[in-house]
């Protein structure tokens, strides 16, 4: 398990050329280490749910190259500047990151993470072999810094109580009047720690037809109308999306944005009642997402030897085959040639009784959009914290 690393590489790792004895300008990837490491994993995304029972499998394969890891969680908007203060001081006590978009993104921006692609691509599957076609997609986003290992078409998908809302939305303007004749009784999430919520700022573009989906700052006028409008509509906004559906589960709201994981282990689990429907808006595209291991720059180089080979061991088929969860991010797998019938008895019988067989022709049919860049997704999120959230977001 060998690659080049650049100098770069090696010092933003913490992985000096002079402790690895060599000199100039090449060295081989930091070798495993010769006694087990403790690894600290931080879940900033709820990933931990699809991969956790994987890298437990991966600690008991290798016992000496691991000797124990311990899972935290953390909120999205705080671990990039947390890891920065940590990797400023000299002192960083997380090993591994399990994000989506959103932390990736803030961590791109201020350069927290050890770029793994290219120069560490030997020490990694083929990822353009083992990944799904849009899985693969989403892999460009990461733009070196993060290796996906979770995948999901995502949303933007309308979820409704309908004992409470006989008649769906199924165009923008019928949700607009909907929440204007019914008020606070429709209810999102802070795009910037919320998948559903940020899922519903990307996919409006297209809804909407507005100039230039992927460009926040000039080409989408028609959406940031359309927001500013509906929140006219809407108490608060949440800063996490599971007070979405527990608000929606209680009653106390009858429509909420969801996808597809969010429709289904919700259910699962009986924070929102089995009997919730889904629908989609005309004009309604996929905006796709997924999890990515990053590794934070700053560690020991046996450590991140390691880490590599880690998140290896989670792409493969077999422990791909856990991400099908209770339908958390569903499907879930980001490789190929997963299927259901190899998850757990539970993921199988959670999806028969909670999944939705329309899903299967949605996924198929329906056009997919991967999310903004980096550097733009941080610029809508910032927009639409100023101008939409900023005096109703609790």
């Amino acid at each position: 398990m060998t690659a080049r690393i650049t100098r770069r590489q090696a010092l933003g790792a913490g992985i000096g050329f002079a402790a690895l004895g060599i000199a100039g300008a090449r060295a081989e990837t930091p070798a495993l280490p010769k006694s087990p490491v403790t690894l600290n994993v931080v879940d900033v995304a709820g990933n931990l749910a699809l991969t956790q029972k994987a890298i437990q499998n991966y600690a008991k394969a290798k016992p000496e190259l691991v000797s124990k890891i311990s899972f935290t969680k953390a909120p999205a908007p705080d671990l990039p500047g947390k890891l920065k203060a940590q990797q400023d001081a000299g002192r960083v006590d997380i090993d591994l990151v399990l994000t989506g978009t959103d932390a990736l993104s803030a961590g791109l921006d201020q350069k927290i993470w050890v770029p793994l692609l290219p120069d560490l691509a030997s020490a990694l599957p083929k990822l353009d072999d083992v990944l799904l076609a849009p899985a693969a997609r989403m892999q460009g986003l990461a733009n070196g810094a993060g290796v996906v290992v979770s995948y999901y078409p995502s949303g933007p998908l309308l979820e409704y109580a309908p004992e409470r809302v006989s008649q769906p939305p199924n165009t923008a303007e019928e949700l607009l009047a909907y929440a204007k004749v019914n008020p606070n009784r429709f209810i999102y999430a802070r795009p910037a720690n919320s998948g559903p919520g940020r899922t519903f700022l990307m996919g409006l573009p297209y809804i909407l037809g507005d100039k230039d989906p992927k460009d926040p700052v000039n080409g989408w006028e028609k959406t940031w109308a359309y927001l500013k409008e509906l929140g006219e509509a809407i108490e608060y906004y949440p800063t996490g999306t599971g007070a979405t559906m527990k608000e929606f589960g209680e009653g106390s709201r009858d429509m909420t944005v969801s996808t597809t994981g969010w429709d289904i282990n919700p259910r699962v689990l009986g924070v929102v009642p089995k009997s919730a429907a889904i629908s989609t808006l005309k004009g309604f595209h996929w905006v796709t997402d997924a999890h990515y291991a990053c590794i934070p720059t700053g560690l020991a180089p046996e450590k991140v030897a390691v880490l590599l080979d880690l998140i290896s061991f989670m792409l493969k088929p077999e422990q791909q085959a856990y991400t099908y969860d209770e339908g958390y991010f569903y499907p879930g797998p980001a490789v190929k040639n997963v299927t259901l019938s190899m998850a757990p008895e539970e993921s199988q019988a959670a999806i028969a009784e909670f999944g939705r067989p329309e899903y299967e022709k949605l996924i198929t049919d329906i056009p997919t959009e991967l999310p903004l860049d980096p550097a733009k997704m941080v610029v809508a999120f910032n927009m639409w914290d100023k101008q939409i959230g900023a005096a109703k977001t609790k």
